[in-house]
């Protein structure tokens, strides 16, 4: 097959002229030295698998860096398969990192929907209220840790009376700020009673920081007991 210009090159290979030039400009594909005159760059045939095992690298989640590494594997006649095996389970492992992180976004942004009222001023939005808690709780992050393996009979109850609250979904909100509390067992809040009321693990956390993470969220505990 005879050597062909950059535009042959990136018709067979699926991509546009400037995918080409971006690759050279990373090393991930040679650029031919240019003809004297007014002759174009030819690119040899085996420039569109290259360019096809690039993308399809890029496909399975592999970055450039990486890519270029296999590509210099295939050139290194000293490489075996392990090599490149050695390579595919790391990447194997990070993408399982990533499943697990985003099924953790998933089941926050469902709890967050479920909290939602849908419709409302945007101050009493459950949804934005929610996220501005999730990055205060980031910034200072509670004392205590949960103890696991807490029996039942060791748990406290304790009922919050609380204002501020505009509708059900900031009655979602707070139960759902609540049960994420450490060591909390049960939460169920009403806005019709105005009321919270909240089982937990009196040797991982109590009222006191439970009330906390209340009136973090914008609302106001005005009264508080076991």
């Amino acid at each position: 097959m005879e050597n062909m210009t950059i535009g042959t090159v990136a018709r067979q290979a699926g991509v546009g002229v400037e995918t080409i030039r971006f690759y050279e400009r990373r090393g991930l594909v040679r650029q031919p030295a240019k003809p004297s005159g007014t002759g174009q760059r030819r690119y040899a045939p085996e420039t569109v698998q290259r360019i096809r095992f690039i993308r399809q690298a890029q496909h399975l989640g592999f970055v450039l860096r990486e890519i270029h590494e296999l590509l210099s594997l295939q050139a290194n006649p000293a490489a075996d398969c392990s090599d490149v095996r050695g390579r595919a389970l790391a990447k194997i492992e990070e993408v399982n990192r990533r499943v697990a992180q985003l099924a953790e976004i998933r089941s926050a942004l469902v709890r967050l929907l479920a909290a939602c009222p849908g419709s409302g001023a945007l101050g009493a939005c459950s949804i934005l209220e929610a996220m501005r808690v999730s990055e205060s709780t980031e910034s200072h992050p509670p004392a205590r840790r949960p103890r696991r393996g807490a029996k039942r009979g060791n748990m406290k109850d304790a009922n919050f009376r609380i204002e501020g609250m505009h509708c059900e979904g900031c009655a979602k909100t707070i139960e759902a700020l609540l049960g994420a509390e450490p060591g909390v067992q049960r939460a169920a809040v009403s806005f019709q009673a105005r009321e919270a009321q909240v089982q937990f693990d009196p040797q991982a956390t109590d009222d006191a920081h439970l009330a906390a993470a209340i009136e973090r969220a914008g609302y106001k505990v005005v009264a508080a007991g076991l």
